[in-house]
Formats: structure tokens, C-alpha cells, sequence
């Protein structure tokens, strides 16, 4: 999933701008059950992917995305030899899949990170990044884990989270980062990489250690 043309950072700000309104998905979350999270989420997430599809089946229908919104693609969702889903799409099904596979409060945590951090190492590490580190840059990995760190933290405030969610959410945002760091040589859309990798992180520290279960039932 090579990313050899880069948008301009005014139009990754743009970008980031429209993906920071995803951050409604775990607000609302926060205050409904699994069953009507994903009454709401799976027909939003399928009219998406039906967009997605049809886009690059329908030659007119792709001339109005691209007159629109084609600045802010990415080379893999400009392709028109294959079929690869747009971020959009793969935000979405993140969101399901936190929904459906982790404990609420797991779900929600994981992918407010994927929001908020995701963005957080883009803008830093275009702007900022001099150092390499791994695929990406050190500054932009470091934006990463440090406002992941703060969404658990605002998190566990919010909600009186016992210490074992504040632990396993700081080593979940080390390996979210990590993640996020390499998801191309992952071959894997970070959209869906980073809320996977720190919910199942999150996930496995309740399950192992002894007395952290409690954390999964915050909510």
C-alpha cells in the first residue's frame, strides 16, 4: 500500500478536519447499548462501502468524487485498477468492529485514539519530523503515544476507571504507535490497524493480568 503521492499538508489538514467529525461515533456510543450503536453504525458503514464500490464502478460517479474530494486522497484510493476502500470506509468498519468485538469501554478508548492520535502524528509529523524512526518519523510516533496517554488518561477520569485501565491504555499506546508507525509494511489501512492493535492490547492485559478483568466493565 505504497503512499508515493503526498497531498498537501493544507489538504491533510483538511482531511484530518473531516475524520476529527468521526469523533462523534464514540460520544454517542458512550451513551447507548451495543445493540443501537450498531443499529446506527452498520447501515451508515454499508451506504459508505456501497459509495466505495460503486465509485469504481461508475466512471461519473467517480469524475464527482474525485472533482470533489480527489486533492485529498491518498495514491491507494486514486487507483482505478483495483478495488481498495477509501479511509472513510475503513473508519467505519473500525467502529463496528470496536463495537462488536471488544468491552465498551475498550471499544470507545480504542478508537478515540484512532481519532485523535491518528491526527495528532499526521500534522506533527509532516510539520515537525526530522528524525526518522522505523517507517515514519520520531516526532510523529511521539504525537501519537503522548495524546494517546491523554485520551486514556481523560478517559479513566470521565468514566472512574479503576488504575488497571490507565496501565493497560499507556501500553496500549505505545503499541498503537508502533502500529500506526508501520502499518504500510503491515500492508494494512491504519484506520483499521490502530483501534485493532490497542483493543486487543487492552483486551489481553484484562484477560492475563490477575484482578485487571475489572476494567472492562467500566461501562
Amino acid at each position: 500500500m505504497s503512499e508515493q503521492r503526498e497531498i498537501t499538508y493544507k489538504k491533510e489538514i483538511l482531511r484530518k478536519s473531516i475524520h476529527l467529525l468521526s469523533l462523534s461515533i464514540p460520544i454517542i456510543y458512550s451513551f447507548v447499548d451495543k445493540y443501537t450503536g450498531l443499529m446506527m453504525l452498520v447501515p451508515v458503514t454499508l451506504f459508505f462501502l456501497a459509495g466505495d464500490i460503486i465509485s469504481h464502478r461508475s466512471g461519473w460517479v467517480r469524475s464527482i468524487v474525485l472533482r470533489y474530494f480527489g486533492s485529498m486522497m491518498r495514491e491507494h484510493e486514486l487507483r482505478s485498477d483495483r478495488l481498495l476502500l477509501n479511509g472513510a470506509s475503513y473508519v467505519l468498519l473500525a467502529a463496528c468492529l470496536c463495537v462488536i468485538v471488544f468491552p465498551k469501554i475498550i471499544g470507545i478508548t480504542a478508537f478515540t485514539i484512532l481519532i485523535i492520535s491518528d491526527i495528532c502524528a499526521a500534522l506533527i509529523g509532516r510539520q515537525f519530523g526530522k528524525h526518522k524512526f522505523l517507517d515514519k518519523s520520531l516526532e510523529g510516533t511521539t504525537a501519537f503515544i503522548i495524546s494517546a496517554v491523554l485520551v486514556v488518561w481523560f478517559i479513566a477520569w470521565q468514566f472512574s476507571a479503576p488504575s488497571h485501565f490507565l496501565i493497560a491504555g499507556v501500553i496500549a499506546s505505545f503499541v498503537g504507535g508502533i502500529i500506526e508507525n508501520i502499518s504500510i509494511r503491515l500492508r494494512m489501512d491504519d484506520n483499521f490497524s490502530i483501534p485493532a492493535s490497542v483493543g486487543t492490547t487492552m483486551w489481553l492485559y484484562a484477560v492475563i493480568v490477575p484482578g485487571a478483568s475489572s476494567l472492562t466493565t467500566v461501562l
